[in-house]
This record gives C-alpha cells, structure tokens and sequence, in this order.
C-alpha cells in the first residue's frame, strides 16, 4: 500500500487499472477501504485512485482542520505527485461529495466529470450544526465507539442489515479506526462548509448523481434537488441501498459509473 508526504502529513492511498483518470473520495467516518469493488471492478474502465483523507485509515493526521477545503486540496497534491496532468473524474460519497465541490470551486478546468452519491449541496442547518456539536461532545467523553454504533443502522439499508450481515461487518470494519480526533475534526469541517448551491447551478461537466432508495442519513429528495439544481445531470437511484450504495449494490453501481465514464469527452481521456 504506496504512501506519499504531503505538507503535513502522510497519504495512503490505492491506485489501479488504466485509462481516464477516476478519483474515489470516500466519507466520514470512513477510509478508502469503501471503495474496494469499485477498484477492482472498474479497472479496466479507468485508472481508479482511492486516497484515504488525512487522520483516515492508513493516513496520518496532520495539524490542519478539516476543511472541505483542505482535504481538496490534499487530494489535488496527491495527484499532482503522481503526475497526473490529464483533467480527471472525481467521484465523492457525502463528505466526499461535499469534497468534490471544493475542488470545482479550486481547480474546475481540472474536473472532467462529476459523481456525486449519498450527498447534497446545501450547507447544515442550525438543527443540523447542533447536532453535530452534540456528536462532538459523545464522542470526546466516551470515545469513538458510540459514534460507529450510532451510525451503522443508518448507514445502511434496512433490506442490507437484514439479509447481508457481512456488509453490516465491513461497514463497522471500516470505521472502527477512526480516532476521536478525525471524528472531531471532521464533524467541524461538515459544519462549517459552504452551501454549493449556485456553483452547481452553474456547473457545465457532465454530472452522475448516485443514490440510495433507502438512504436514511440524505433523503432521496436531496438527491432530486440536485438533479434539478445541475444542468444535464443524470440520478440513478439503485433499489435495496442506503447511505453505501456503492456497497451495498456494487455491480449496479459500477455498471452506473461505467455508462456515465463515456459520456466524458474524447479529449479529456
């Protein structure tokens, strides 16, 4: 598993297959380990990279907040020492989505295409931001581990808890290496973020929003709006998914991902 040294930190990440370039940008409280079928699914399709964001699985944590800002900028770093030139799809999941935008709003000639799953454009609400302050406080009095078993039935579909216990224990897997640190800091930069609304409004790549029909933490409705907030996007809603679709329902998410990818200009491959 290669790493590199950022400013402050260090960066592990998965790089695999060949093609137009396709950066997967996972959520919280989670590490790229949640896009392992996508890696290995897609690789023909792309030269698919999975980072895992500062403080997450493999990478350290570094001295910065965690600005949806700054974790776009560590995932441009990233690609910049990988020597990657070439205008590149970039695919977020919530917090990843939330990413994602941050990097139109930094660098847009360098996103060739946008897919945006599980998330939304708006900022928090009030009711929202207390609520995460709330989680703050859990989480710096009792730790990590009320957090993960406060999410987990949320994150996914009520079919998936009850028919897939495994993916319910990858799930958990997943998050169980979050520290209290990285729960904090990022519950900080999901308050704190910028309602991306009118960028999205005015967005010109071509746009692949993915949803769960049973996603309990980002109601379908968001999912809608966006499609109407973006011009020419596409929602593809996958049935029996949650907040994980890309989880949950794998093959129909790659086969999304995989339609959307020739949709991207001849130039930009």
């Amino acid at each position: 598993m290669p790493k590199v040294k950022l400013t402050d930190f260090t960066l592990a990440y998965e790089l695999r297959g060949a093609g137009l370039p396709l950066l997967f940008i996972h959520g919280y409280p989670l590490n790229r380990h949640l896009w392992q079928a996508q890696l290995v699914g897609l690789s023909d399709a792309a030269r698919s990279l999975s980072p895992d964001l500062r403080g997450h699985g493999d990478s350290t944590s570094g001295s910065a907040a965690h600005s949806m800002h700054q974790l776009a900028q560590d995932c441009f770093e990233l690609i910049t020492l990988l020597g990657i030139t070439q205008p590149f799809v970039v695919c977020g999941l919530s917090m990843g989505g939330y990413i994602a935008m941050a990097m139109l709003r930094i660098h847009p000639k360098s996103v060739a295409g946008l897919i945006l799953t599980a998330t939304r454009s708006t900022a928090d609400t009030p009711e929202v931001k207390a609520s995460r302050d709330k989680s703050i406080q859990l989480a710096q009095q009792e730790g990590s581990g009320p957090i993960i078993e406060a999410m987990l039935p949320r994150l996914l579909s009520p079919k998936t808890l009850a028919s897939h216990p495994e993916l319910t224990s990858q799930a958990k897997h997943i998050m169980a290496s979050i520290s209290v640190s990285t729960i904090v800091k990022d519950l900080q930069g999901l308050k704190e973020r910028p309602d991306s609304t009118p960028l999205l409004a005015a967005l010109t790549q071509p746009t692949l929003i993915i949803h769960g029909a049973d996603d309990q933490i980002v109601p379908l409705a968001d999912a809608q709006a966006l499609e109407k907030t973006i011009p020419g996007s596409q929602l593809v809603v996958l049935p029996a998914a949650g907040h994980l679709p890309n989880l949950e329902q794998p093959s129909l998410f790659n086969d999304a991902v995989r339609q959307f990818l020739k949709s991207i200009p001849n130039e930009q491959k």
